[in-house]
Parts: structure tokens; C-alpha cells; sequence
């Protein structure tokens, strides 16, 4: 009995990892991208890592402006909506994450999703919740509430945008 536990253990497990970091071929560009709930180790993907590891190292972040930000960032919660196909997610994205890296921003705090080409998740109903428009789109909450969001571009830089949002 308690081996038919244990296995039965292991197998949810493991169907949660399948849905997340799912890398599937896309049907419209033939290639592989992310799709559903991913965690930061799925751009360490050889598919995706090209672009996210060269745009993390060479996004040069401005300190002075996360000194502005500091303690407003750890009283929210973001969502990251992106696709890995879309070249304004690979321009934005991981400058985003070296910023929140810089700033010891909790994971637990974050939900990533990654959509296809049409910005969806088939088979999924994930991304009812935040009226997607353009990716990538950082949406803010504080206290579920939605403070505010980057969307494709910030207007100004990244930094500046999640200040302007974080004094909501």
C-alpha cells in the first residue's frame, strides 16, 4: 500500500513539471517556444538561453533608480506575460530579471507565462485574468489588486516605468 502511494506521489509530481517550462514547436514559425507557467530555469534552454543570457549581461542596470524602488518592490507581486517567438520579450525580458535580481525580488512574488504567437495558452484558461494586449506585459499588483503595467516597451526605461507604477 504505501508503494502504490509513493508512486502515485511520484506520478502527480511529475505531471506538474510537465506543465511547467513546456517547450513546444510552434505551428506557425516551426520552432520550439515556451508555453504555459515557466519558472526562471526554462530560459536556461539552449533554445531560449541565447538570447536571455546576452540580453541579461549586457543590460546595464541603473542603480540609482532601484534605490528609489527598494522597499516598494517586496510589497508586491508581479506577473510576466511573454512569448519566447517575440522580439520585444527577448529585448525586455531578461533586463527585467537583472533588475529584479538586483533588487533580491522574491520569487514566490512572481508568475511567469509564456504565450504563442496568437498570445494564447491553449488548452489553458491561465490568462483570463489579465486582458492581454501586447507581450511582454509586466503587471503589478499590490494586495491582488493591479497597480499598474509595462506593456511591449517601457515608455521611459524599465526602471523609471516600475517606479512611476510603484508609487500608485
Amino acid at each position: 500500500m504505501k508503494i502504490l502511494a509513493l508512486l502515485l506521489l511520484i506520478i502527480s509530481f511529475a505531471g506538474i513539471a510537465q506543465d511547467t517550462n513546456r517547450v513546444v514547436i510552434d505551428e506557425i514559425s516551426d520552432k520550439p517556444i515556451l508555453i504555459g507557467y515557466c519558472t526562471r530555469e526554462a530560459f536556461k534552454d539552449t533554445n531560449f538561453s541565447w538570447w536571455f543570457n546576452s540580453g541579461y549581461e549586457e543590460y546595464e542596470v541603473d542603480s540609482s533608480s532601484l534605490n528609489k524602488m527598494n522597499d516598494d518592490i517586496k510589497k508586491v507581486s508581479i506577473a510576466v506575460i511573454t512569448g519566447t517567438w517575440c522580439s520585444d520579450s527577448r529585448r525586455e525580458l531578461p533586463g527585467f530579471f537583472k533588475i529584479l535580481d538586483h533588487l533580491d525580488f522574491p520569487e514566490e512574488s512572481l508568475t511567469i507565462l509564456a504565450v504563442n504567437e496568437d498570445k494564447e495558452i491553449p488548452g489553458s484558461s491561465a490568462l483570463e485574468k489579465y486582458d492581454l494586449e501586447l507581450v511582454p506585459s509586466f503587471i503589478f499588483y499590490r494586495n491582488g489588486s493591479e497597480i499598474g503595467r509595462i506593456q511591449e516597451a517601457p515608455e521611459e526605461t524599465l526602471e523609471k516605468d516600475m517606479i512611476g507604477i510603484l508609487e500608485q
